[in-house]
C-alpha cells in the first residue's frame, strides 16, 4: 500500500475551526492577489495537516475545483459574456494543449515515487514564486506573434500548463492569466475570465486521470475536511477580494513569493 493511503486520514483529525481558519487564510492570500490561492494551500496540506505528496494533490485538487466553480460566475458577471465569448478561439487554442498535459501530469504525479514528487512540487513551487513576481511587478505586453506561431505556441503553452496545473493541484490561473496576455494580448480582466474557462475542463481532465488510481480514495476519506477547507477558502477569498489594493503590491508581493519559496525548501526537504 502507498504511503499516501496510510496518510490520506490524518487530517481529519484536526478540529474543523483548525481546518476551516487555514483555508480562510489561503483564501485570503489568494484573494488579495486575484487568485485562487492553491499554490499556498499544497504546502500546507502537507506540512501542517500531514498529508503525502499525492494525497495533498489530490485534496488541493478538488479545493481548487470547489473554488473554481464558485468563482466562475462572479467572473463571467464581472466582465461581460460578449467579451468573453468573443475571445473563445484562446480558449480553445489553450484548452488543446492543457487537457492532454493535465493527463499527462496526472499520470507522472501517479507513478512517481514519493520522494522525487516532493522535489518536483518544490521545483515547481518555485516557478510560481517567479511567476508571480514577473506577473504582478512587470507589464506584460503582447508579444504579438504571427498566427502561424501563436497558435503553436498556445498549444505548447496550454500543455505544459496542464501538466503543472495536474502535479501541483492547482486550476493554473497563475500560468494562464499572463500567457493568455502574452500571446493573445487580451486584457487582464478578460484573461482571468478566460483562465477558469481554461482551468475547469483540465482539473477535470486531471481528476479522471487521478480516478483511476487508489490514492484517489483520500478524497473519499476526508470528504468534511475538504468541505470545511473549501468552505474557509471561499470565505478567505472574498475577504481577500474586499482587501486587494490595500496592501501595496511592494510589500504583498515579495511576501507571498517568499513564503512560496520557504514552502518549496520544506517540501525539497520533506523525508
Amino acid at each position: 500500500m502507498r504511503t499516501d493511503q496510510n496518510l490520506a486520514s490524518l487530517g481529519s483529525m484536526r478540529s474543523a475551526p483548525v481546518v476551516f481558519g487555514a483555508g480562510a487564510a489561503i483564501g485570503v492570500l489568494g484573494g488579495m492577489i486575484g487568485l485562487g490561492g492553491a499554490e499556498f494551500r499544497l504546502p500546507l496540506l502537507i506540512g501542517l495537516f500531514g498529508f503525502a505528496a499525492l494525497s495533498a494533490v489530490i485534496l488541493n485538487k478538488a479545493m481548487s475545483l470547489v473554488v473554481v466553480l464558485v468563482a466562475l460566475p462572479a467572473r463571467l458577471a464581472a466582465v461581460p459574456a460578449a467579451e468573453v465569448a468573443a475571445r473563445w478561439p484562446v480558449a480553445v487554442n489553450l484548452l488543446a494543449g492543457s487537457l492532454v498535459g493535465a493527463w499527462v501530469g496526472a499520470t507522472w504525479a501517479v507513478r512517481m515515487r514519493s520522494a522525487t514528487l516532493y522535489k518536483v512540487l518544490a521545483a515547481l513551487m518555485v516557478l510560481m514564486a517567479a511567476a508571480l513576481v514577473v506577473t504582478h511587478t512587470t507589464a506584460l505586453d503582447a508579444l504579438a506573434l504571427p498566427l502561424w506561431a501563436q497558435v503553436p505556441a498556445g498549444v505548447v503553452a496550454g500543455f505544459g500548463i496542464g501538466v503543472i496545473a495536474a502535479i501541483m493541484g492547482v486550476a493554473g490561473g497563475e500560468l494562464l492569466i499572463p500567457t493568455i496576455v502574452l500571446l493573445f494580448g487580451v486584457g487582464i480582466k478578460t484573461a482571468g475570465s478566460l483562465s477558469l474557462l481554461v482551468s475547469l475542463p483540465t482539473m477535470l481532465v486531471a481528476f479522471a486521470r487521478y480516478s483511476r488510481d487508489g490514492s484517489f480514495a483520500v478524497l473519499g476519506a476526508n470528504l468534511r475536511f475538504i468541505a470545511v477547507m473549501a468552505a474557509g477558502s471561499i470565505a478567505g477569498a472574498v475577504l481577500g477580494g474586499v482587501l486587494l489594493g490595500v496592501f501595496p503590491d511592494l510589500i504583498l508581493i515579495p511576501l507571498l513569493a517568499v513564503i512560496l519559496l520557504v514552502s518549496a525548501v520544506k517540501l525539497a526537504r520533506h523525508d
